[in-house]
């Protein structure tokens, strides 16, 4: 398993302008034919392979080079999970060496110092006093299986079936984790508001917003006819990420957490996306203060690997033995791949470096909002950078912010690609262009992407076709890219 040679962090300036449709293909069109083979083979519900038709055969940190010999900014990152971009040194020799050792690769839940070693690493890095009364469970590999535990646990814990969620949440995509998510068909969970200051469910926005919000929750839970009973947990992103890239105010959380605590309600945050330096804090969580009952673990922490876990206290510890189980709850190669990942984002201080690195980005994606009014809001914390497109000509005499122009976003998100800049779409109708490139970024990278990305949306913008009428329903793009857990 060599390690890979760095690539560019700049694809050739000859490349930069060409579109989708004049890539070159490689000898014998294999690299066309892989695309089509593709097509025909996998099912309907593929998502990213549908906004982004490339074939990646090498990468290293920011890079991706296709099979046609194109090179690709990444900014997607595996939806968050290559906390050290592609390949990175510590991660491929941690990986060597599990390898070379001859230890076993599949041990279900046994103990081994691989495994051994992770949680001692997870565990110094949790916020506050959690770490010292935590307890683990080993998930099925994907962060959805995580969250399934997490409701499973509280629910075993407390005695109650209930529970407290968000709009514009998203936990995953197995029947619990959909249940709990903004986008599920069936209500059967409590849905709370989720402060927004662009949108903001009452029309006020910044701090009153989200008094109104936790006022609204508070209210739920104490009035005796609301039809609320008391409920097994509640959980939350700290940045909701698939909802827009939308921080949740630091007062609202600690204010979350006081509401959780006085009525004995565990509060359970899910990191998957927003986890091991993401968001500028080693954990989101951190911003605010707030020291959660359970915390929802999975995509970097297992190194580009698949790894999933939960961490919570001791108290909630009601379990059977087999009450959650897994096949693949002890990949060892994402095991060590997650240490050395830990490690590096601790040692090197790249929580930090992300929320340096990521306000500077902020502040020159702001800046674009003066000289392109299809900018309605850039957000984000840290490298996880959200930019909300609009129509700014189809707003209705009624409209406190302009109508998403999800269409806009995904043309945004063509002209990056032709540009070489991987971007991925969130927020309610698609409309938000997302960035999540690795902590490792460097200033010049930072540079680039940033220089790409104005160029596409000016480009974007000059070609797009106007908005509908106000009074016409917006619809999210067939091919939008979609969520993953």
């Amino acid at each position: 398993m060599a390690v890979t040679e760095p690539a560019p962090a700049v694809a050739p300036a000859a490349r930069t302008q060409s579109r989708p449709t004049d890539r070159p293909t490689d000898q014998g069109g294999e690299y066309e034919g892989i695309l089509r083979r593709q097509s025909q083979r996998e099912s309907a519900a593929r998502t990213y392979a549908r906004s982004l038709p490339i074939v990646p055969v090498r990468a290293r940190g920011l890079t991706i080079e296709g099979a046609d010999g194109r090179r690709y900014l990444d900014c997607l990152s595996g939806a968050g999970t290559l906390a050290l971009g592609h390949n990175h040194p510590v991660v491929l020799e941690a990986i060597r060496k599990v390898l070379d050792s001859g230890a076993p690769l599949h041990v279900l839940d046994l103990a081994t110092p691989v495994k051994d070693a992770f949680t001692s690493e997870l565990f110094a890095t949790l916020p506050g006093t959690l770490a010292d009364d935590a307890r683990i469970q080993f998930c099925g590999p994907a962060g959805t299986d995580a969250v399934e535990a997490a409701l499973k646990l509280v629910r075993t814990a407390t005695g109650r079936s209930g529970l407290l969620a968000f709009t514009g949440a998203y936990h995953g995509m197995t029947s619990g984790a959909l249940d709990a998510s903004g986008g599920a068909s069936e209500v059967r969970v409590t849905r709370l508001p989720y402060p927004q200051r662009y949108r903001c469910p009452f029309g006020v926005g910044g701090e009153r917003g989200a008094e109104l919000a936790a006022r609204w929750t508070e209210n739920l839970l104490d009035d005796p006819k609301s039809g609320v009973t008391t409920p097994a947990g509640m959980i939350v992103e700290a940045v909701q990420g698939e909802g827009g890239v939308i921080p949740a105010p630091d007062d609202w959380m600690r204010r979350m957490r006081r509401i959780t605590t006085d009525r004995s309600i565990p509060l359970v945050v899910d990191e998957v996306q927003t986890g091991v330096g993401r968001t500028g804090a080693f954990w989101a969580v951190e911003h605010s203060g707030v020291v959660p009952d359970v915390m929802v673990l999975s995509k970097a922490i297992g190194g580009s690997l698949p790894l999933a876990v939960i961490v919570y206290r001791s108290e909630l510890d009601a379990w059977e033995p087999g009450a959650h189980a897994g096949t693949f709850r002890g990949n060892q190669l994402a095991m060590a791949a997650g240490t050395a990942t830990l490690a590096y984002v601790r040692e090197n201080k790249l929580a930090e470096r992300a929320g340096i690195l990521g306000a500077r980005m902020l502040g020159r994606l702001q800046g674009l909002a003066s000289a392109h009014p299809c900018v309605g809001e850039v957000r984000g914390r840290g490298l996880m950078i959200g930019v909300e497109l609009v129509d700014p000509d189809a707003a209705g005499p009624d409209d406190s912010v302009p109508p998403p122009a999800p269409a806009l976003a995904l043309a945004v998100q063509q002209e990056c690609l032709a540009r070489g800049l991987i971007v991925e779409l969130g927020g309610r109708h698609s409309a938000v262009v997302r960035l999540l490139p690795p902590l490792t970024l460097t200033d010049e990278q930072a540079t680039a992407v940033l220089d790409r990305f104005a160029d596409a949306l000016a480009a974007a913008e000059r070609a797009h076709t106007p908005h509908p009428p106000a009074s016409r329903r917006v619809t999210t793009p067939r091919h939008a890219s979609g969520p993953s857990h």
